[in-house]
């Protein structure tokens, strides 16, 4: 009796369960009234009384054996299911290779706005993205408790000193100039952090990009073309430009810079508010307390300087209206411009 159900036993280990058909046949041949197990019980009787205790214990072991098993198939075969498949997967079918990513829209801009400015003789200057007071505020012209700070709600770490997280990249312009003597032509591309609420068209963190020009004898004049040459090369040769006279503490004259909608040409749409034009960033010739902060000389050297927001150049390029998709990281916006 012994040796029969040792015998059992291994045919239930044994048994290939690899699909629902093969764990009826288990269930079957080893769990149901006229199984094989089911049998070995009904002799149990006809055991010498000294040895039914031992040959029970046998036979519960082979009846959980048996139970635990098909539990576990079960199991098994229902998460397969759940994923779509009727069986286990083929591993020998060979692998899907990867697909490459795509650069990130802002990258893309980020690279186009730099190439058409180094082919006008600009280099490429960095920054920290933390800051003190000094080249944040101060040396730009902010004077201290002045109102004109409240235009940028800044993220402090500290006071006194004032250290934050920059809110702008005109920091790079001190540090350059504290650096080197005219002239001098470099654009500043970085990370900025200002107190905002996230929306369709703000976010707390975004991308600005800076350049600025300082030599003997530069005009506003040579803004205006700096900045005509640059949106007919990124926008196309059909693209307007003009400048709406403004407020900045670090330039004067201060200008806003304005194109031609992308979307309707200039005939007016939702996007431009009807107007026919899209502002993409502020300019002006360097205050000459900025260069005297910097110890260069205003009356020998001027210079003009100009910054606009990287994500705002995006969209109108890319005709995106939500400013939040370039954060989100959904695979299905990335894929978009995977073949520019």
């Amino acid at each position: 009796m012994k040796d029969r159900i040792e015998k059992v036993l291994e045919e239930v280990l044994n048994f290939p369960v690899k699909n629902k058909q093969e764990l009826e046949q288990f269930k079957l041949k080893f769990l149901t009234k006229k199984s094989e197990l089911n049998e070995l019980f009904s002799f149990l009787k006809d055991v010498n009384p000294e040895d039914r205790k031992t040959i029970g214990a046998h036979l519960n072991k082979l009846k959980n054996a048996a139970q635990e098993k098909f539990s576990i198939k079960m199991v098994e075969l229902e998460e397969v299911g759940a994923k779509g498949a009727g069986e286990m997967p083929d591993l020998s079918l060979p692998v899907i290779p990867n697909t490459l990513g795509a650069r990130h829209p802002l990258t893309i801009v980020r690279e186009r706005i730099i190439e058409i400015f180094t082919r006008m003789g600009f280099n490429i200057s960095e920054g920290p993205e933390i800051e003190d007071d000094w080249h944040n505020f101060s040396a730009l012209n902010f004077p201290e408790n002045h109102p004109a700070r409240e235009m940028q709600d800044t993220f402090f770490i500290n006071k006194n000193p004032d250290i934050a997280l920059r809110t702008h990249t005109s920091s790079v312009q001190i540090r350059v100039m504290e650096e080197q003597k005219p002239p001098i032509r470099t654009l500043a591309p970085g990370r900025v952090f200002r107190n905002e609420a996230i929306s369709a068209r703000a976010h707390c963190v975004f991308h600005q990009i800076e350049g600025f020009f300082i030599d003997e004898k530069v005009s506003f004049v040579d803004l205006k073309q700096t900045l005509y040459h640059f949106a007919k090369e990124l926008f196309g040769k059909d693209t307007q430009i003009r400048f709406r006279p403004s407020f900045f503490p670090f330039t004067e004259p201060s200008a806003e810079i304005d194109v031609s909608c992308l979307l309707c040409k200039g005939a007016g749409c939702t996007v431009c508010k009807h107007t026919g034009w899209v502002e993409i960033g502020g300019s002006g010739m360097i205050d000459p307390n900025v260069l005297k902060n910097c110890n260069i000389d205003p009356q020998k050297y001027s210079g003009f300087a100009f910054g606009m927001g990287i994500e705002r150049i995006t969209m109108l390029k890319y005709q995106i209206k939500d400013l939040r998709l370039f954060t989100e990281n959904d695979v299905r916006f990335l894929k978009q411009f995977k073949h520019l």
